[in-house]
């Protein structure tokens, strides 16, 4: 049998093709300024529960090598935004998505490979910070009612119920104001804590806090990669396509852009925090910094408000991914426009069905530390050190100077080399912490 002859017309012909390697829609033009991006991606980055356990991570690696890790994630994590911004349009087509541009570059399984990690990361992440987010709305409410009788467990349930809501939103960009407020909060959360923290530090006997390593090697060592896992966590932002998206062009250029503002907000903040609490505390600051200040508490409350609010636009930004993956599969895109209630009512349902799971978990196994860890070794190490540095070298014609490619190979192959080893560390320490954690604390422990 003959083919069929191709059309002469630049129109497209719809064909079916395998979920699997669906293409993208059409992109729409994106709205967003550089400063659009930047919020977005200073929500998904420097969320407190994200640098909150920061001075913990440096307290189980000591001052050389906890500070030496942290500035070396924070270059690498900047260098491969870079790289994946500057992968927009490689091959003279956006891809909208991660899942997308690594299909472009490495085929069937580069589209299932980032799926993976992508769900892993998204809800690794929103376990952990929803934790964290009914663990501050608890503070506040332990502030004002000291006697009263709500759990943990109780906001958890609350924060959820608030997330389902915001989940009804369409897309990233509709959550621009909400990420805008988010962002002015990490920056409120972030002043509060440092300066609480000097307080503290300064009412403390200087001579009675120590930074010596305790316990016995293995213990130590399982420390050190359980920090490892967590401040791979702390930089963690699989959705950096997706935000790339949201923004209008040049896109590149404006991506670029909001890169150096988000992290100039995360250098502030971060690196900070970090070092006021692990000298304030020394090793025995805890997993989340605000559990170790005392006073003053009116100065606590207002932190775990600047918390709540910013881990609520983070939450958002990290169910996408799955969203997006139902979206693809369970809505009608051919008639979203005449049947936008049903539609409407999928989305609630399995919106719904992903917001019982995660607030189930963290509700069941409140271990912020070592979810903490775990996500970031399993789903933020590939996606944020590993991935961009190969694709970069795989996707980009080889440059003419011989010089500045064999410094682009090496560079790139230290940090795919380096961090691969901190995810497998990193998850070996965690996985370690949970099974002790869940020795001693039984399902649904009050924290």
């Amino acid at each position: 049998m003959s083919q069929p002859a191709l059309p002469s017309s630049t129109a497209e012909v719809e064909v079916e093709r395998p979920a699997v390697v669906v293409e993208e829609e059409a992109a729409k033009p994106g709205k967003g300024t550089w400063k659009h991006a930047a919020f977005h991606m200073a929500t998904t980055i420097a969320t407190p529960a994200a640098y909150a356990p920061l001075p913990f991570a440096l307290a189980s690696l000591g001052w050389p090598l906890g500070v030496s890790s942290l500035v070396a994630a924070t270059l690498a994590t900047w260098y491969s935004s870079f790289l994946i911004a500057s992968l927009w349009n490689w091959d003279g087509k956006k891809h909208v998505t991660y899942r997308h541009l690594a299909q472009s570059i490495f085929g069937f399984w580069g589209y299932w490979s980032i799926a993976f990690f992508q769900q892993v990361a998204s809800v690794g992440n929103n376990i952990a910070i929803h934790i964290a987010a009914g663990s501050s709305l608890k503070a506040v409410y332990k502030y004002y009612d000291k006697d009263g009788g709500l759990t943990l467990q109780h906001f958890i349930i609350f924060f959820g119920a608030f997330e389902l809501f915001l989940s009804q939103l369409p897309d990233i960009h509709s959550l621009r104001w909400v990420n805008a407020l988010c962002t002015f909060s990490t920056i409120g959360f972030a002043g509060t804590t440092i300066g609480v923290t000097i307080y503290n530090g300064k009412k403390i006997d200087r001579k009675s806090v120590s930074y010596r390593l305790d316990g016995s090697s293995s213990s130590k060592a399982f420390r050190a990669f359980n920090a490892l896992g967590a401040i791979a966590f702390s930089f963690g932002d699989a959705m950096l396509p997706e935000i790339q998206n949201t923004v209008r062009e040049p896109a590149k250029k404006n991506m670029y852009k909001g890169v150096s503002a988000a992290y100039a907000v995360i250098v502030l903040s971060y690196w900070q925090l970090a070092f006021t609490g692990y000298w304030a505390f020394g090793s025995q600051v805890q997993p989340y910094i605000l559990s170790s200040l005392t006073v003053p508490q009116w100065t606590i409350v207002m932190a775990n408000l600047f918390a709540v609010v910013q881990i609520s636009g983070c939450f958002q930004i990290y169910c996408r991914p799955t969203y997006a993956y139902f979206d693809e599969r369970l809505l009608s895109h051919k008639t979203a426009n005449h049947f936008t209630s049903r539609n409407n009512l999928i989305r609630l349902v399995f919106t719904s069905m992903y917001m019982v799971l995660i607030t189930l978990v963290a509700a069941a196994m409140p271990f912020f530390g070592d979810f903490v860890s775990i996500c970031g070794a399993i789903g933020f190490t590939p996606l944020d050190f590993v991935f961009p540095a190969l694709a970069y070298l795989k996707a980009r014609r080889r440059p003419q100077n011989t010089k500045m490619y064999l410094s682009l190979l090496l560079l790139n192959f230290a940090v795919v080399a380096w961090f691969s080893i901190v995810a497998v560390l990193g998850c070996i320490g965690a996985v370690k912490f949970i099974v002790e954690d869940v020795k001693t604390y039984k399902f649904f422990h009050d924290m």
